[in-house]
């Protein structure tokens, strides 16, 4: 590809969020005319804040950006939108309460002579523009009555309708099914045909080279290169998003249990007896003991996160019995689990876990304050050297404990989540999803806590969409499908295969 090829070019961009924090230093960024660029890195390289100044929602401190070669600086969504750059975001930034129609051209409806929408050419104009998708959907509906992925297409088609030269997409995949990531694929195949250039921000790597033409990887707010994606070896790739030798990674992700630690007998922390909750479990048996990792493996709506709730008190327990060792529980509330020594990390850390305006420390303290009650105060000195702990002990990337918990990474973000459970001194820590939407390094990270903190006797219950991760870090399986449990498997009967085809509906070998 030519130079004169290049739609899109970023010079020298450099960002910080006052003194302490420099999100970009000097970065280089190009994207041609019909090119699908993945744009890769660790959490808190840099990416996102890149793409908020290219979008104008951050203002840029100096470098230069320029489309077909003409200098542009966005300091709006309107004008970044107006210059031919559009982004498609993870969590749809659409209006869910109005029609699909209405969401392609709100601001831009048609009318008529009169002065007011014209809705039948409006619906007519949504429905042409979606079969260019092949998505051949009721447009007068609104648009939370479509899933996620149809969402996604549906802001992707406004996209391009506004003449947009520029398609930022920012993990577009992480919610959608393999069908629904081939659908998206498509899509921007398509779309790349036409000329547009695609700038692809994800965390799986195996889709970065089945849609990809180039790569550039930022490191720490820093550029460190671009590549053709069919001459980049994804070992070398790893390498260069981490910034270290890649073995020691790769001894980390290929870590498993010793044999004699599986054989171990171990003591039983929790047991369900055909404990059921309204609406989710119904009739469900778990033993969990201390020193093991414990996974759910199942499709989305089998029960993994929903009995997870029902372990930490969040739902509500209609019948059946929970012994924690080996005496009766009573599970009612979040704080009665807490009391025995349970501790939770949600699926949506946005939502269910970090508290965005509050600083790292005061995240951190928040389960181990409600554990002691409001007449044993936290001081601040014993809060600010918990805090201190924990980001040496996790590897927590921050300048300090006084940092708001917004302004991290994802993944340092989930990091401060499990500090706040491990400070409360957990004997059973259950982690739903702890590993989406962060990066390789970090992952690897946590997959290595998860099984020191089971290898130094604590009970673990993981729950992970990714069966790799999943077949790396659990002693045994417990395999879900309808809100029951369905299969079991342990040791070295845990295999891809053999989860699969209980998922299914076949039996373990």
């Amino acid at each position: 590809m030519s130079a004169g090829n290049q739609l899109l070019t970023v010079r020298n961009i450099s960002k910080a969020f006052g003194k302490a924090v420099i999100a970009l230093a000097d970065v280089q960024f190009d994207l041609n005319r019909g090119e699908i660029h993945a744009l890769l890195g660790e959490n808190g390289a840099g990416k996102s804040t890149l793409i908020k100044v290219l979008t104008g929602v951050e203002n840029k401190d100096q470098g230069i950006i320029e489309m077909d070669g003409r200098q542009i600086n966005p300091r709006s969504t309107q004008e970044a939108q107006n210059e031919g750059i559009s982004t498609v975001y993870q969590e749809v930034n659409l209006c869910p309460n109005l029609s699909v129609a209405e969401n392609i051209y709100i601001g831009r409806e048609p009318r008529n002579r009169f002065g007011t929408i014209n809705w039948k050419k409006i619906n007519a104009d949504a429905r042409e523009l979606l079969d260019k998708f092949d998505l051949h959907i009721n447009v007068t509906k609104n648009l939370d009555h479509y899933s996620v992925a149809v969402q996604q297409m549906v802001a992707i088609a406004r996209a391009s309708d506004i003449d947009a030269k520029v398609l930022i997409l920012d993990e577009p995949t992480s919610s959608l099914s393999s069908a629904e990531v081939d659908k998206l694929f498509q899509i921007m195949r398509k779309l790349r045909e036409e000329g547009m250039g695609i700038v692809f921000v994800t965390h799986f790597l195996d889709q970065v080279y089945e849609v990809t033409d180039r790569i550039t990887v930022l490191r720490n707010g820093k550029y460190v290169g671009t590549y053709l994606t069919k001459e980049l070896p994804r070992v070398e790739l790893v390498g260069k998003m981490i910034g270290k030798d890649y073995a020691g990674l790769k001894e980390a992700m290929n870590a498993k249990w010793p044999e004699e630690a599986e054989r171990q007998e171990k003591e039983t922390f929790i047991k369900l007896v055909n404990v059921s909750s309204p609406g989710t479990v119904k009739g469900f048996e778990l033993t969990v003991k201390m020193g093991e990792v414990l996974g759910f493996s199942g499709l989305l709506g089998s029960g993994r996160s929903e009995t997870a709730k029902v372990l930490f008190g969040i739902d509500p327990i209609s019948e059946g019995e929970v012994k924690v060792k080996n005496e009766m529980a009573h599970l009612h509330s979040p704080l009665d689990a807490i009391r025995n020594g349970i501790a939770f990390c949600p699926e949506n850390r946005k939502t269910e876990g970090i508290i965005g305006e509050l600083s790292i420390w005061e995240n951190i303290i928040l389960a181990l304050q409600v554990k002691r009650g409001i007449f044993h105060k936290i001081s601040r000195k014993e809060a600010e050297e918990l805090a201190k702990e924990y980001i040496e002990k996790l590897q927590i990337k921050t300048p300090g404990t006084e940092q708001l918990i917004k302004n991290l990474s994802g993944g340092n973000q989930q990091k401060v989540i499990l500090a706040r459970w491990l400070a409360t001194d957990p004997e059973f820590l259950m982690l739903d999803e702890p590993t989406r939407g962060i990066d390789i390094g970090t992952k690897a990270e946590i997959q290595k806590i998860i099984m020191d903190l089971a290898g130094r006797g604590m009970a673990v219950l993981f729950i992970s969409s990714e069966i790799d991760e999943m077949l790396r870090c659990c002693t045994r399986m417990i395999v879900l499908r309808d809100m029951k449990q369905v299969g079991e498997l342990n040791g070295k009967e845990i295999s891809e295969e053999a989860i699969m085809r209980i998922m299914a509906g076949g039996e373990a070998s």
